[in-house]
């Protein structure tokens, strides 16, 4: 896995770059291909024309990859949906915390900038 970082940028080139992953995690709001993602992840990676490095951090469910690689969260928030995951977790995997930490540090008022 990557290490956490929390300094992504969604700007038009990673867009360009992870449009590929982007789409796939975008299809899975239908229910029919989050059964054929299921039921055959790598096929499906392969039939959504992501990378060799793309395809690895869907499979391996690396999300910080899946970030540096061009992924928007908002689009990766729906494959993390279908494996039972929420912003919580997630927030921990990108800030290298758990998902007590995370939830605890935002209860609490987040990080402070300044």
């Amino acid at each position: 896995m990557t290490k956490a970082r929390d300094d992504y940028l969604l700007d038009l080139e990673a867009s360009r770059r992870g449009y590929a992953i982007n789409r796939l995690c975008g299809s899975l709001k239908d229910p029919e291909n989050r059964r054929r993602f299921s039921a055959d992840e790598a096929a499906y990676c392969d039939a959504h024309g992501l990378s060799p490095e793309q395809k690895k951090a869907i499979l391996e469910r690396d999300w910080t990859a899946m970030l540096d690689l061009g992924g928007s969260i908002f689009y990766t928030f729906k494959l993390a949906v279908l494996d039972g995951r929420s912003m919580q977790d997630l927030g921990g995997v990108f800030t290298g915390m758990s998902s007590e930490e995370f939830t605890a540090a935002m209860r609490s008022g987040g990080r402070r900038f300044g």
